[in-house]
């Protein structure tokens, strides 16, 4: 699979997320998450990030309502029950230290806290399904410089975490588990150290193998006025869009033109670019499937926003149940079709069981041929 038609479907799916404060659908959402990350995700050592980003989740849904718990200035709603507050000096008159807890505030933070777990979640879903050392090859030649440092931010989690791994592992077969603070030390240094050489490794076999770029003269002057005009009609299109008050065809066409604008200059100025290439991703079916699914899901959330406004937005009080429409489930239908549609990963382990069984015959044939020798060399008439 290519490594971007996976970002692609995770940025749908948290744009998905980002349009609502119902837990309904922010926890379906999740649900199609995992089961396509459960589904589809491959055996190597990058890919097994998925539980520090669900660690990462739960922290920032247990801090949020922590500190609405703590720390709101609501003052009504159903009461939970009553704290001992800090008075606090008139400069702070809008804050509270403990006191009256209310249900109502509670609520609403931790559905927005769901908010922002969800979207953790899905970058970590992209972080484990995309192999994050191939999405450099398959990026335009005019954002290479960008794109390294972007390939390179996002590949930090996975490799810190697969050293982490390696660590541990190192560890608990020479002295056991590691535990305090002294523990803490041990495991923090050896886990930077792996990654600074695996990274000082990675450049020099790119160095020696010629990879890189080489600029074949100036930028064009018809690139650099359609990455202008295209980065002026983003402009303006967007500001149109946000603050307009009815929809205008204006903003619209002005986004259309500004991404076409954008797209030409970056072609033109990467036909003045060589840039290394070597066995660069397919875009097919399956990628066109799992791109599909996201925009869809983003296309029906937007409708349940229009056909029910009172569907994505929960608000309190009054205390009421969140609703259910059912464009939801056809959301959620669209997030998990990927984890069915599309071909399953190669496995290493596969790999690994296929290699052996390709040299079974050949150690077969060795032994027997070493068998032959011992027999020509045995010798006659007694025992050796």
């Amino acid at each position: 699979m290519h490594p971007w038609a996976w970002w692609a479907w995770a940025i749908c799916a948290a744009v998905t997320v980002s349009l609502t404060t119902n837990p309904w659908l922010i926890g379906l959402v999740c649900a199609a998450v995992l089961v396509t990350v459960l589904r589809r995700r491959s055996d190597e050592p990058w890919a097994r990030s998925l539980g520090v980003y669900l660690s990462m989740a739960g922290f920032v849904l247990v801090m949020r309502v922590f500190f609405a718990t703590f720390f709101s200035a609501t003052s009504s709603g159903t009461l939970l029950w009553d704290l001992p507050q800090l008075s606090l000096p008139s400069w702070a008159a809008g804050l509270r230290i403990g006191g009256r807890v209310y249900l109502e505030p509670v609520l609403m933070a931790c559905f927005d806290a769901m908010r922002l777990a969800a979207m953790l979640l899905c970058v970590g879903a992209a972080n484990t399904l995309a192999n994050p050392r191939r999405a450099l090859r398959s990026v335009p030649a005019a954002l290479y410089e960008i794109s390294v440092a972007v390939v390179i931010a996002l590949t930090v989690a996975p490799q810190m975490i697969e050293s982490l791994a390696r660590v541990r592992r190192a560890q608990r077969l020479r002295a056991g588990a590691v535990t305090g603070v002294g523990g803490l030390a041990r495991l923090v240094i050896p886990v930077l150290e792996d990654s600074v050489e695996r990274a000082m490794g990675l450049a020099r076999s790119m160095e020696s193998r010629g990879f890189g770029r080489t600029r074949a003269g100036g930028g064009s002057a018809w690139g650099i006025l359609l990455g202008l005009l295209g980065s002026v009609c983003l402009g303006i299109g967007a500001f149109l869009m946000l603050g307009g008050s009815r929809p205008s065809p204006v903003w619209v066409v002005l986004l259309a033109a500004g991404a076409l604008a954008l797209g030409a200059a970056l072609r033109l100025a990467g036909r003045r670019l060589q840039v290394t290439h070597y066995r660069p991703d397919d875009w097919s079916r399956p990628e066109w499937v799992v791109l599909a699914s996201g925009v869809v899901a983003v296309a029906a959330a937007v409708a349940a926003g229009r056909l029910a406004p009172g569907a994505l937005d929960v608000t309190m009080p009054p205390l009421a149940l969140p609703a259910l429409h059912p464009l939801f489930l056809f959301i959620v239908a669209s997030l998990a079709a990927p984890a069915v549609l599309t071909p399953p990963p190669p496995r290493v382990s596969d790999w690994l069981a296929w290699t052996a069984r390709r040299s079974e015959p050949e150690q077969e044939q060795a032994g027997g041929r070493a068998d032959l020798d011992a027999e020509r060399l045995r010798p006659r008439g007694g025992t050796p």
